[in-house]
């Protein structure tokens, strides 16, 4: 039985520096990671929303995981994506060719509501267990995104889900 724990991709700036809210998912991956048990799937590209940099946001996320101890060989290919849809459909794929049994996603609260719609729906045949981060922003900071959320899962519940 495998075991893959999928980081959702975040911002980081245009010269590769992680924003708080993915070093908080990237933390939270090595609270729960476990060597005997799990491989890490990092998912984010490019998007202009979210990383304009040379690399794809998934690089930055392994570059920093293995700095804090967790080796090379414990990595799946990225998926490298540019939204959570993608993020899902291109983790399936991953998943897929991986015989993956059960999956661990993390992502920060203000968007676990959208992820586990996605998510339940694009990734149906695997067992799932969501892990959320406080998104350590200020109140100011934050609106943005919890309002682009509010937005997205109202979408999504209206017109259901396009991939």
């Amino acid at each position: 039985m495998k075991n893959v724990i999928i980081i959702l991709g975040s911002p980081n700036s245009q010269k590769g520096r992680l924003s708080k809210i993915a070093i908080g998912r990237a933390n939270k991956c090595l609270e729960i990671f476990d060597s005997q048990t799990d491989m890490i799937l990092c998912t984010g590209g490019f998007g202009i929303h979210f990383n304009t940099s040379e690399k794809p946001h998934a690089e930055y996320l392994k570059q920093y995981l293995m700095k804090n101890g967790i080796p090379e060989n414990y990595f799946l290919s990225f998926a490298n994506s540019s939204n959570t849809v993608q993020d899902a459909t291109k983790a399936k794929e991953i998943l897929r060719e991986n015989e993956v049994d059960k999956v661990k996603i993390i992502t920060t609260n203000y968007h676990l509501k959208r992820v586990q719609l996605i998510f339940d729906e694009i990734l149906s045949e695997f067992e799932k267990t969501y892990f959320e981060v406080p998104d350590n922003m200020s109140a100011k900071s934050i609106l943005k995104f919890k309002n682009h959320e509010i937005r997205a899962v109202d979408e999504i519940l209206r017109n259901g889900l396009y991939y």
